[in-house]
């Protein structure tokens, strides 16, 4: 579980009643595209000849461009989590990141999840016993890659929801 019981009116757009404007929106979303991306060869060197991941990826951006619809962004993540479903470790993490990608064009909450979901593959992909060093370098990457525009309200969301995220945020 990654998202909150409460929602957070700072990740809902401003036509749904919160404080989220579009340009904000389209920063998580490009935002949690690259998080996902960035461990994406982790599912690719496992399943090489499964396309969904990385779609649910092209997806996320291809909507912030407005070439999709959040119905079909959407639906991109939910393939891209399907093709988790029967993997393990680092591959299974990595494309539940690409997933949560595709998601956040409809709940822009799920940016954490590309993120969180990214961290646990680049742990899981770690050799023995050094898991929580790399876990705490690809947050760090990920913190580098955050826009001004969004920087602030993405690391008080990790604060916020480090404990429901695995408590990957601790970098």
């Amino acid at each position: 579980m990654i998202l909150p019981k409460v929602r957070d009116p700072r990740f809902v757009t401003v036509r749904r009643g919160g404080t989220l404007t579009d340009p904000d929106h389209h920063l998580l979303a490009l935002w949690a595209a690259s998080c996902a991306e960035h461990v994406l060869d982790l599912f690719e060197s496992a399943r090489p000849e499964d396309p969904r991941p990385r779609e649910a990826i092209e997806h996320a951006r291809a909507w912030v461009r407005g070439e999709v619809t959040m119905t079909q962004a959407r639906a991109a993540g939910g393939h891209a989590m399907g093709a988790a479903r029967d993997l393990t470790g680092a591959p299974r993490h990595a494309a539940y990141a690409a997933g949560q990608a595709g998601a956040v064009a409809h709940v822009a909450a799920h940016e954490l999840g590309a993120a969180a979901y990214a961290i646990k593959a680049a742990r899981a992909a770690a050799p023995g016993g050094e898991g929580d060093a790399a876990g705490r370098l690809e947050c760090q990457w990920q913190r580098d890659q955050l826009p001004e525009a969004i920087r602030e309200l993405v690391l008080d969301d990790q604060r916020w929801r480090n404990d429901i995220c695995w408590s990957v945020f601790d970098c």
